[in-house]
């Protein structure tokens, strides 16, 4: 045998009562395991290695539904963001934007669109341009030997539509909806579980209900669910969820809600009213699981806050709009007094809005200070702060946006179909603690400190709900024949390292993390282990 671990408290991923093993691994699988070895006197398992769990909890690896590792998985080996959370699988391709179909001119577009998110990327080659090119890049990782961690990939439905019309804010013709649905079909094929999209970004959001419903149908015939991040998660949130879960059923499209949430002073305590919803769809058949991050503020970027008018023809025209005073004029107009579709409805309070990250150095004065702070500094208005920024990292500029609501976050991740997401953008100067902090905050704020989860209960949360969604049939759980892809954490000591003043500060008490049966976190340190590999749909 490879491996024995011993006399761990078992939390299996299906929500049961924990128990107490040994866990033996061999060959990257959980081939054996022996329920309370020590107290029956029965001959223990022997293997070349033996760890002493005593104390801490094993649990199948954390997979994070919604991430924003495209790149990052290819210029960090390490990866320590995600490896020491205790997470072993990250969903990329998320929001309806990623780098994968592209050809080479919108690959151009897609990196100036996110850099934001990933960066430019001047650091990787990007030897891709398919979806199971991307995947093949991914399993050979660094050096051949692979990357940190398992990576599942969604097919961004705003990069298929940049692919197949551009940046325009119109109908698909006949033509390019078969270009679309026929790019989706491929991406699925080469092993995309399923699809996204960022219905507050464009290009995607220029999509009707017909287009989406339409590449639903592709997606549900291969078996993948559609993740989108729908229409305003402020002003008309309701309406938005209402507009997914029918979408979906018209398509008879499995549904995962993004980062699902009820934001903004309009939403607030309303997070019972989407349950509901959620609820009766449910009772009548629909398949639905959603997805949050444990945090009250959001995260994306500046660029995005605008109205979606603004960035029709892509970022350079984006770029021209705003140095037109007339133009910038509009937009202003748009965001402060209308409320734009960028920020979902809501007319920008500037004090929520953060700056995170920027990628010309010479701005970094901006960061960890509101566009409002900033402004009163300079003696002028937000807006005029807000759009010399946008200008002078051209479009770059990563932001925290503090408008959500403590009890809708509880309220939701009791629910039955929620899951674990991220939605940790790695990049920028001061990026959200999310990234670094997720899971550990599930288990050490929301469970130990505040009781709103069980441990069973959260775990199986952040495992074997999200393995389901992904229809993968050997991870998820400790059972015998599945993937030894494992966390080993103390209950008592678990918690998230990263805040908002020092947010890449790694968590505590994640001693051990494996990926198919090698250990990526051992003793709280990273090893050099790159175990990851490109995770494709089955079935």
């Amino acid at each position: 045998m490879d491996l024995v671990i011993r006399d761990a408290e078992v939390v299996d991923g299906s929500g049961a009562p924990s128990y107490r093993a040994d866990v033996v691994v061999e060959g990257g699988r959980i081939t054996a395991i022996v329920k309370e070895a020590a107290a029956a006197g029965c001959q223990r398992p022997r293997a070349r290695r033996e760890l002493d769990a005593e104390g801490l909890v094993l649990a199948p690896g954390f997979i994070d539904m919604h991430a924003h590792s495209d790149l990052a998985l290819l210029r960090d080996p390490e990866h320590t963001a995600k490896a020491a959370q205790g997470v072993t699988l990250e969903v990329l391709g998320q929001d309806g934007l990623s780098y994968a179909p592209v050809d080479d001119s919108a690959l151009a577009e897609v990196r100036r669109a996110i850099t934001g998110w990933n960066g430019y990327g001047e650091d990787i080659d990007f030897t891709w341009r398919s979806v199971g090119e991307y995947l093949d890049r991914l399993d050979h990782g660094f050096d051949g030997e692979g990357i940190a961690v398992n990576a599942a990939y969604l097919v961004p439905q705003g990069t298929v539509r940049m692919l197949a019309m551009g940046w325009e804010d119109r109908e698909a013709t006949p033509q390019e909806l078969d270009h679309m649905r026929e790019l989706v079909a491929a991406g699925l094929l080469e092993g995309a579980v399923g699809m996204s999209s960022g219905l507050t970004y464009t290009p995607g959001m220029y999509a009707k209900d017909a287009e989406l419903t339409e590449l639903c149908r592709v997606v549900a015939s291969y078996g993948g669910y559609y993740c989108p991040h729908h229409r305003s998660y402020g002003a008309g949130a309701l309406q938005a969820y209402e507009e997914m879960v029918a979408l979906t059923r018209e398509a008879g499209c499995a549904l995962h809600l993004a980062h699902a949430t009820m934001n903004f002073g309009v939403n607030k305590g309303r997070a019972p009213e989407l349950l509901t919803l959620l609820d009766d769809a449910l009772a009548t058949g629909a398949d639905i699981t959603l997805d949050t991050y444990p945090y009250t503020p959001g995260c994306t970027t500046l660029v995005a806050m605008l109205p979606s008018w603004a960035s029709e023809g892509g970022p350079e025209a984006v770029l021209t709009r705003l140095a037109d005073e007339e133009t910038a004029e509009r937009i202003r107009h748009h965001m402060e007094v209308v409320g734009a579709d960028g920020c979902h409805g809501v007319p920008i309070e500037w004090d929520t809005i953060e700056i995170s990250g920027v990628t010309d150095p010479a701005l970094s004065s901006y960061v960890g200070r509101t566009i409002a702070q900033s402004a009163d500094a300079h003696g002028e208005d937000p807006w005029v702060t807000a759009r010399r920024l946008l200008l002078a990292d051209r479009l770059g500029s990563t932001i925290l946006q503090h408008v959500g609501h403590e009890e809708n976050v509880r309220t939701i991740m009791r629910h039955r179909v929620h899951t674990g997401g991220s939605d940790g953008i790695l990049r920028g100067d001061k990026p959200h603690p999310r990234a670094y902090g997720t899971f550990p905050h599930y288990l050490g704020r929301y469970v130990r400190e505040l009781g709103v989860l069980s441990l069973e209960e959260c775990v199986a949360h952040l495992t074997s709900r999200p393995a389901a969604r992904l229809r993968l049939p050997d991870r998820g759980l400790v059972r015998e024949g599945h993937r030894a892809d494992l966390v080993l954490f103390d209950p008592a000591t678990v918690a998230a390292g990263s805040t908002y003043e020092a947010p890449r500060t790694l968590p505590t008490g994640i001693p051990y993390v494996l990926v198919d049966g090698r250990f990526v976190i051992e003793d709280g340190r990273r090893t050099d282990v790159l175990a990851g590999r490109a995770i494709r749909r089955s079935g």
